[in-house]
């Protein structure tokens, strides 16, 4: 089968491997659709592993199960994911579902969604599989994955009605954070960023101010905010000066949440005092779980959160690297997607 292989950003090749084996517990799916994440342009993280195949966005088709498969059928429109928690450990049965160890290191992906076929394994044929409803399309449901992302990071968050939330940071996660934040009833969302375009896509897609990362953005919120800081600050960008930035814009009582983290070795020097005597609380939220799945694929469904017009490039598996390349830049696209007949 065609597979694209990743060695670098700018080296996704188009390579053959065998059809792989269908076990026992096993389920194959003729791929239809997988995005892009903008983990899988982290090249400084995902190159020490190649050459490999990426894409963990996927929905398709089952053609063939294992005998001990029970809760699908070939046939089924299917969205996967390629770690789900163990739902055992001590951290999952404390709702910190994304500290699992089983989560963090067991891929159920072989060889990844850039091919045109994927066999997922293990717990992620248990949990981490869901039938798409009938009225979601393919590339909709790519967006189960990164939405659950974001739904819990809004619990983490704790996004209330009436809030005010800065979002920094307006790239895909960010936008999906307008989006998520105007469902959970935000009251005034400010969009930060240093590219126009992006500041315009914040707009569009339900920012009710948005402002340069390199103004006054303090005063900015201040100014668009009766004068108070924000009820929330999520961070959707890696930048250290998106972290610096961050930490003081938000309000007495309020959340600050790292969606998005600096690169490892980056630190960042902090006055505690003012958090400390402001009830401040700092947060962080990484990965999803299968409740935060269920979550995102209903909002989906019922129209809660619309992800179809974020949707800006498609491109065949053949096109792959053209499809990174535009990813990677960034500045003339949104969500793309590799799309398989």
């Amino acid at each position: 089968m065609k597979t694209g292989m990743y060695y670098s950003n700018s080296d996704v090749r188009i390579e053959e491997i065998p059809l792989p084996q269908v076990g026992d517990g096993d389920v194959l799916v003729k791929v239809r659709a997988s995005g892009i994440c903008g983990s899988d342009l982290m090249e400084w993280y995902r190159i020490k592993r190649a050459p490999l195949v990426l894409g963990h966005e996927v929905t398709g088709d089952i053609v063939r199960i294992g005998k001990d498969v029970k809760n699908c059928k070939p046939g089924d429109r299917v969205f996967a994911i390629h770690h789900v928690p163990c739902d055992e450990c001590p951290e999952c049965l404390k709702d910190h579902h994304t500290a699992c160890e089983v989560l963090q290191k067991v891929n159920n992906f072989n060889p990844g969604g850039f091919s045109e076929y994927l066999l997922v394994s293990g717990r992620s044929v248990q949990t981490g599989l869901m039938v798409l409803p009938e009225e979601m399309s393919y590339e909709e449901g790519t967006f189960i994955e990164p939405l659950g992302t974001i739904l819990r990071g809004q619990r983490m968050a704790g996004t209330l009605p009436g809030d005010t939330v800065v979002i920094v940071g307006s790239g895909l996660s960010g936008l999906l954070h307008i989006k998520a934040a105007k469902a959970m009833g935000a009251g005034n969302i400010i969009a930060v960023d240093i590219e126009e375009n992006r500041l315009a896509a914040a707009r569009n897609f339900g920012a009710d101010h948005t402002v340069n990362a390199k103004a006054d953005v303090k005063q900015f919120v201040k100014d668009n905010n009766g004068g108070r800081l924000a009820d929330r600050v999520i961070i959707c960008a890696g930048a250290l000066d998106a972290a610096i930035q961050a930490l003081g814009l938000i309000g007495k009582g309020g959340t600050l949440l790292f969606f998005a983290v600096p690169k490892p070795g980056e630190e960042i020097s902090i006055d505690f005092n003012p958090f400390w005597r402001d009830d401040i609380s700092i947060k962080t939220s990484y990965g999803s779980s299968p409740f935060d799945h269920t979550q995102a694929m209903e909002f989906i469904r019922n129209g809660s959160i619309i992800v179809s017009d974020m949707v800006s490039h498609r491109f065949p598996l053949d096109e792959i690297q053209d499809a990174f390349n535009m990813a990677a830049d960034g500045k003339e696209c949104l969500k793309v997607i590799i799309s398989l007949p």
